[in-house]
């Protein structure tokens, strides 16, 4: 769920920034929702979440059973694995407003 929540975000903001070319679009979606750059990302939210918000993180990060793809280190995908779950949880529990704030500051830097 998270995962599709954080790729309905990156949507949002590339619509809202002008971009309507379904392949950009899709090419944008992608760089998003990598394991490196969502653990990257995740960096700029951590001191932000509530302890609820950090218990929900820990508990996708540290879920059994995650196996790693090649293009991302244990780590990074499981920290991903973190952020998706913040983000499943979020949507799940109606607090759309808050997921959009945090994915504006975890992607502040990006375009």
């Amino acid at each position: 769920m998270g995962d599709a929540v954080i790729e309905l975000l990156v949507r949002e903001k590339a619509l809202s920034s002008g971009i309507t070319n379904v392949g950009e679009l899709n090419r944008m979606a992608r760089n998003f929702v990598t394991a490196k750059n969502q653990s990257t990302a995740l960096e700029n939210i951590l001191p932000l979440l509530t302890q609820e918000e950090t218990d929900f993180y820990r508990r996708g990060r540290n879920a059994h059973g995650i196996s790693a793809p090649k293009s991302a280190s244990v780590t990074e995908y499981r920290r991903a694995t973190g952020m998706e779950a913040l983000f499943g949880h979020l949507f799940l529990s109606g607090q759309m407003e808050r997921a959009r704030e945090l994915f504006s500051i975890a992607y502040s830097k990006e375009t």
